[in-house]
C-alpha cells in the first residue's frame, strides 16, 4: 500500500547508501537508482547530491526526509489501527535499548509479549542513553527504553520500572566482608565506571552531588563501555563498581559477586519508556502496556 519509491528514498537517506538500500530492501541497485530518479523526475529537483562513491541529502531531499518520515509513522499507525478493529496485533515495533535495560531488563519481557503477539515484528536495537535519544529522533525506533533522561525537548520521558545501583565486589575483596562503608572510604577504593553518555554514569554522578562528592572525589582506575565488562574486570580485579541491581541477579545467587553498602548513599532511579513528542504509536504504547503488568507481577 505504501508507494514503494517512497520506501526506497526513505531507506537511502537513512543508510546514505544505495548499495546498502538495495540490500535492506531486498533489490538490486539499478532497481534503487531507478526509483530515486523517478522521484527526482517528479519533484523536479536532485534528491541526492553525489559525489564519487558518497551521496548526502539535498535541501530538498531533507524536506522530503522530514515528510516521509512522517508519512511512514502514520502507515505504521494506520496498519495497527486496522488490525486492531479485527482484534488482531499484527505490525512492526522497533525497540532501541540502553545497555542494562537491553541485556538484563526487556528481554523476558520480549519473550512474553512475543508468546501473546507473534504476529508482532520486533527489532531490538541497543547502545547507550545518548545513542538511544539519536535513534529515536532520526526516526530509526518506535520506543526507547532508557536508564537517563537528557531532558530533550522533543523527546516524551515516561517512568516504567524502579532500579537500584549497588556497589559490587568480589566475594574475597579485603572489604567484602564488611556490610557496609563509609564515604570516606569510597573515596580511597579502586572504582569502575561506565563510559560518557552512559544513563548509569549520570544516575551516580547526581546521586554522588547529593552526599557532597564529585565523581573526581572518586579513585577511578577505568571507564569501561558495558556492565558486562565490567563484571568480567572486577573477577580479576580488587576493584569495586556501582551497576544495576538487575544485571548482577545471578551472580548474587552464585556467590561469586557481593553487595555492599554505602553509608548514606542510596542510588535509585527510574528507567524511561522514551517516545517522540506529539506521536502517539499504537503497537509502541499496547506493548509499554503490557510490559508494566509484567513489571508489577515480578514486584508483587
Amino acid at each position: 500500500m505504501l508507494d514503494f519509491r517512497l520506501n526506497v528514498f526513505y531507506t537511502v537517506a537513512k543508510r546514505l547508501s544505495f548499495t546498502k538500500a538495495a540490500a535492506e530492501l531486498y533489490v538490486t541497485q539499478p532497481a534503487v537508482t531507478k526509483h530515486i530518479q523517478e522521484l527526482e523526475h517528479h519533484f523536479g529537483t536532485a534528491l541526492f547530491d553525489r559525489r564519487g562513491n558518497q551521496i548526502s541529502l539535498t535541501a530538498a531531499g531533507s524536506v522530503l526526509l522530514r515528510h516521509a518520515e512522517s508519512i511512514m509513522a502514520t502507515y505504521r499507525q494506520l496498519e495497527f489501527d486496522m488490525n486492531a478493529l479485527k482484534g488482531e496485533s499484527r505490525g512492526t515495533l522497533r525497540v532501541g535499548a540502553s545497555t542494562t535495560v537491553a541485556q538484563y531488563v526487556i528481554p523476558p519481557v520480549l519473550a512474553r509479549f512475543h508468546e501473546q503477539s507473534a504476529d508482532v515484528s520486533i527489532s531490538l536495537l541497543s547502545g547507550n542513553t545518548e545513542q538511544i535519544e539519536q535513534q529515536l529522533l532520526n526516526d530509526d525506533i518506535d520506543l526507547g527504553l532508557v536508564e537517563g533522561r537528557t531532558h530533550h525537548s522533543d523527546i516524551r520521558y515516561t517512568p516504567f520500572v524502579k532500579d537500584e545501583l549497588v556497589l559490587i565486589c568480589r566475594p574475597d575483596h579485603p572489604l567484602a566482608d564488611r556490610d557496609e562503608i563509609t564515604l570516606d572510604e569510597l573515596k580511597t577504593i579502586p572504582i569502575v565506571l561506565r563510559e560518557r553518555g552512559s544513563g548509569s554514569l549520570e544516575v551516580i554522578e547526581h546521586a554522588l552531588r547529593g552526599v557532597g562528592l564529585r565523581l573526581t572525589d572518586l579513585t577511578v582506575e577505568m571507564q569501561l563501555g558495558s556492565t558486562e565488562t565490567i563484571k568480567s574486570y572486577l573477577s580479576s580485579s580488587r576493584c569495586m563498581a556501582f551497576v544495576s541491581v538487575f544485571a548482577v541477579q545471578h551472580e548474587l545467587r552464585a556467590g561469586t559477586l557481593k553487595i555492599l553498602d554505602v553509608q548514606g548513599l542510596t542510588i535509585e532511579r527510574d528507567l524511561y519508556s522514551i517516545q517522540l513528542q506529539g506521536v502517539s504509536e499504537g503497537l509502541a504504547d499496547t506493548f509499554m502496556r503490557f510490559a508494566r503488568q509484567q513489571w508489577r507481577r515480578t514486584d508483587a
